[in-house]
């Protein structure tokens, strides 16, 4: 029996003018990285430049791909790796609140009752449907891991990929979780097999409800440490979260996810 091993890290894109401004981009408003948003890029690729990533996922937002391309660009093992983007993972569409300040969308929720994040404007996105484009790209990410394990095992003579021949994989900055994130030997001598090291690039709104999708449908399992308050809350721009989801024999309807640790920003 063999458990398919696959990490995630996703980072939320760099800052652009209209975040210092607090206007609202969704996905009508494709602004570039401002001055600090390329530095912070930088700084998070820094950051991982030691994390030999198989794949890289991106939105195809401009603000997005331009971060992705900074963090692959320090990255030592990985700089010519594709960046494939994906618009599943584009931000909340805002409708008629894109280009508009953030308080003229708290006043559209106020004038109709609602609380501001789950209020949807007028050609908006809802909740729901922003939960179910996340919920699409993360079961494409796990199938991706079991069908490349299956052409690994599909051909002659394959070896048999082990946590002993490709350790620069598990080269993270968090440290302090070494013990979480590195495969381990299990029952009958085995190893834990990684079919996939990925990082997701994509934004605020979306990564929130994301991540809420994974604890609330999933079970992911949290930090110790983390507040509710902390769980909630919008990444900073370039915040990074890793995540370990193993599937047991394959099994794509039972994930386990561990989350390591969520909008790390130690590197801003």
């Amino acid at each position: 029996q063999v458990n398919f091993l696959l990490l995630f890290t996703i980072s939320f894109s760099g800052e652009t003018r209209y975040n210092k401004d607090k206007i609202l981009q969704g996905q009508g408003v494709d602004e570039p990285l401002s001055a600090t948003g390329f530095r912070q890029a930088d700084a998070a690729g820094l950051f991982l430049s030691n994390v030999k990533f198989t794949h890289v996922f991106s939105s195809d937002l401009l603000r997005a791909k331009q971060t992705a391309a900074g963090i692959l660009g320090k990255n030592k093992f990985c700089k010519d790796l594709e960046i494939k983007y994906d618009a599943r993972l584009r931000e909340r569409k805002y409708g008629v609140a894109e280009g508009r300040p953030l308080a003229d969308l708290k006043a559209m929720a106020k004038d109709a009752g609602e609380q501001c994040p789950s209020f949807t404007p007028s050609g908006g996105e809802t909740l729901d449907e922003v939960r179910e484009r996340a919920r699409d790209f993360f079961e494409f990410l796990c199938q991706l891991a079991v069908e490349l394990e299956q052409k690994e095992q599909g051909k002659p003579g394959a070896p048999a990929r082990s946590s002993g021949t490709s350790g620069e994989q598990f080269v993270f900055p968090w440290t302090n979780h070494c013990s979480e994130v590195e495969p381990s030997s299990e029952g009958g001598g085995s190893s834990t097999v990684l079919d996939a090291n990925i990082l997701v690039v994509s934004h605020g709104a979306y990564m929130r409800n994301w991540i809420d999708y994974l604890v609330s449908d999933l079970n992911c399992t949290l930090p110790a440490d983390l507040t509710k308050s902390q769980l909630s809350s919008v990444s900073p721009n370039t915040g990074v979260s890793h995540f370990i989801i193993k599937l047991e024999n394959g099994n794509l309807l039972k994930p386990k996810i561990t989350c390591v640790c969520l909008n790390q920003d130690s590197h801003l």
